[in-house]
C-alpha cells in the first residue's frame, strides 16, 4: 500500500476514533436527533422540519438496531467522505502529496468533528456541497459533460438532504456568469443534467405543493423564534474563528484564485464564495449554514501553498502549518466540545467567564453550550413517563402528549417502542394516531406553565395530578413537568383534531 492510499486510510480511521471519543458519556443523543430517527417510523417524500434524506438513514439505523453507535456512525461516515473528498481535490489539483495531507489536517482537526458527531442533515450538506465543488473541477479541468451529471445527482440528494443547499446554487450561477465558465450554458448537457437534478428534487416538491409547502411556514418559525438575536457581525466573526486552523489555506485559496495561472480556470469559485456568502449574510443565516462553503477552498489552498513554500527556507513553514489545525482543536478541545461533564463546564464558567460563556438561541448566556444542554435529561424523562405509565390503567387509551418534538422523540428512542408519545410540534403534528379512544392523558409540559397546565387542563378529567418533573439543573428541560390527567369529561380524540387543524390552517396562512 504506497503512501497516497495509506495516509487517507489512516486519518479516516482517525476520524471515525476522534468522533466517538470526543463524547463524555454522561451525555445522551441531540435533541433533533430524536426528531430524526422517529420519522423513519414515518416515511415519506418530506417533512415540516426537513426533506427526507435523513428519515432514509434513520431507517437503515433502525434496521441495524438502532444503537447510539450507529446513530453516530453515519454523520461520523459522511465527514470521513468529506475528508476524502477534499484529498481528491488537491490531486485533481495537482497537488503534492503534502498538499493533501497539509488539507485533510485542516479538514480532521475542525468544528467538523463537532458537526459530524451529531446526526442531523449537517454531515451531508457539507459532504453535498464539497462534492458538487469537486465534480465543477473535473468538468472544467476535462471537459467531460458526465462531471455535470454527477453534479446534478449531487445537488439533488443534497436539496433532498436538506434545502441549504439552495444557497450553493444561488452563488454559484451569477459566479459562472461572470467567467468564461458562461460557456457552459450553451451546451444542451448543462440543460440536461438540470433536468436530471429537477426529476430527483420532483417527488418532494410535490408533497410541498400536496401539503401546502411547509417549508415556508418552517422558515417563518425560524425566523421568528431561531434567527431573531442573529447577528450579522457575530456571523461574519464566526466565519474565521470556525477554520482558524485552516486560515492560511483559505485564505492562499483567494488569492491563488486571483493571481495564479493554473488557478485561472477556476476564479469562479472566488466570485460565487462572494456571492455565496453574501447571501447567507442578507437572509441573517446561522453561522453553521456556511460551512460547507470551506472545504473545497482548504483544498485549493492547500496545493498553492504546498507549491509556494516547496524550496528554500520556506519550506520549513510546512510543519508549523500542518501543526496549526492540531493546535487549533488542542485550544478550543475543552470549550467547544462535549469531553467534560456539565458540572465541569459551569465551573469553568465561572472561573473564565469570557470563554465559558454560550448564548443560546434566546439571546442569553449561559454556562453551558444550548447543544450540549440539548443532549441531558432526557433519559430521565422517558424513564419517568414510563414509570408513570405503567401505574395508569386501560394503557391502550393514554395519549402521551409532549410540547416540542424532543421530548416526544426522547420517550419514543427510550422506551424503546413501549410507550408512543406525541406532539403538535413539528412533524408530530401529522403522526397522531387517533383511530382508537383515549381516556387519559400523560402531558409532558416546558417549564414555567404548571399553574396554566393545572388550570386549562384539569376541568376536562375527573382527576389531575403534577406526577414529576425534571431534576437534572444542566438539562435544557430542566423543571419540565409531567402531569397525569385520568378520566377525560370530553372527547379527546375530537380536541386533538381540533387542535391539529388549528396549527394547519396556520400553517397555511404562513405559506
Amino acid at each position: 500500500m504506497n503512501k497516497r492510499t495509506l495516509i487517507p486510510a489512516t486519518l479516516v480511521l482517525l476520524k471515525f476514533f476522534l468522533q466517538y471519543f470526543l463524547v463524555n458519556e454522561v451525555y445522551e443523543l441531540h435533541r433533533d436527533e430524536f426528531l430524526h430517527l422517529d420519522q423513519a417510523n414515518h416515511l415519506a417524500w418530506g417533512y415540516f422540519s426537513t426533506p427526507p434524506f435523513t428519515s432514509w438513514v434513520s431507517w437503515l439505523i433502525r434496521a441495524l438496531g438502532n444503537s447510539e453507535f450507529w446513530v453516530h456512525f453515519f454523520p461520523a461516515l459522511f465527514g470521513a467522505l468529506t475528508l476524502v473528498v477534499v484529498w481528491k481535490i488537491t490531486e485533481e489539483m495537482k497537488g503534492s502529496l503534502y498538499a493533501s495531507v497539509l488539507a485533510a489536517l485542516c479538514i480532521l482537526f475542525s468544528p467538523l468533528l463537532r458537526l459530524n458527531g451529531l446526526f442531523q442533515p449537517n454531515s451531508f450538506d457539507v459532504l453535498a456541497w464539497t462534492s458538487v465543488y469537486y465534480f465543477l473541477i473535473r468538468y472544467v479541468r476535462t471537459d467531460q459533460s458526465r462531471w455535470l451529471f454527477g453534479v446534478a445527482i449531487l445537488l439533488g440528494l443534497g436539496f433532498l438532504n436538506k434545502y441549504n443547499i439552495a444557497f450553493l446554487v444561488m452563488g454559484l450561477l451569477p459566479a459562472l456568469l461572470l467567467s468564461p465558465q458562461r460557456k457552459l450554458f450553451l451546451r444542451k448537457e448543462f440543460y440536461g443534467a438540470a433536468l436530471l437534478a429537477l426529476l430527483i428534487i420532483l417527488p418532494n416538491l410535490i408533497w410541498q405543493y400536496q401539503n401546502h409547502f411547509p417549508v415556508f411556514y418552517h422558515m417563518h418559525l425560524l425566523q421568528k423564534y431561531h434567527l431573531v438575536h442573529v447577528n450579522r457581525a457575530d456571523f461574519l466573526t464566526d466565519q474565521v474563528l470556525y477554520f482558524l486552523g485552516a486560515l492560511p489555506a483559505i485564505l492562499a485559496s483567494f488569492y491563488a484564485l486571483l493571481r495564479y495561472e493554473p488557478f485561472a480556470r477556476y476564479r469562479f469559485l472566488l466570485w460565487s464564495f462572494i456571492f455565496t456568502l453574501g447571501i447567507f449574510l442578507f437572509f441573517k443565516a446561522k453561522s453553521y449554514y456556511a460551512i460547507g462553503l470551506y472545504p473545497v477552498y482548504i483544498g485549493l489552498g492547500a496545493v498553492y501553498l504546498a507549491e509556494v513554500l516547496e524550496t528554500g527556507r520556506k519550506r520549513y513553514l510546512r510543519p508549523v502549518l500542518a501543526g496549526l489545525p492540531v493546535l487549533y482543536l488542542l485550544l478550543i478541545i475543552l470549550v467547544e466540545f462535549p469531553v467534560r461533564t456539565p458540572e465541569q463546564f459551569v465551573e469553568f464558567a465561572k472561573r473564565r467567564p469570557a470563554l465559558g460563556m454560550h448564548r443560546w438561541e434566546d439571546g442569553k448566556k449561559y454556562p453551558l453550550s444550548q447543544d450540549f444542554a440539548d443532549m441531558i435529561g432526557w433519559k430521565e424523562l422517558a424513564e419517568k413517563t414510563e414509570k408513570i405509565y405503567q401505574t395508569l390503567p386501560e394503557k391502550d387509551q393514554v395519549l402521551i402528549l409532549c410540547d416540542n418534538y424532543g421530548q416526544a422523540g426522547a420517550i419514543n428512542y427510550y422506551s424503546r417502542g413501549r410507550l408512543r408519545a406525541d406532539s403538535f410540534h413539528a412533524d408530530y403534528l401529522g403522526w397522531f394516531d387517533l383511530s382508537k379512544p383515549y381516556r387519559h392523558l400523560i402531558r409532558i409540559k416546558d417549564a414555567g406553565h404548571r399553574a396554566d397546565e393545572m388550570q386549562e387542563t384539569a376541568p376536562l378529567f375527573e382527576t389531575a395530578l403534577l406526577a414529576d418533573s425534571i431534576a437534572n439543573p444542566y438539562a435544557r428541560e430542566y423543571k419540565t413537568d409531567i402531569f397525569v390527567f385520568k378520566n377525560a369529561r370530553i372527547s379527546i380524540n375530537e380536541r386533538v383534531r381540533e387542535e391539529i387543524e388549528g396549527e394547519q390552517r396556520e400553517m397555511r396562512r404562513n405559506d
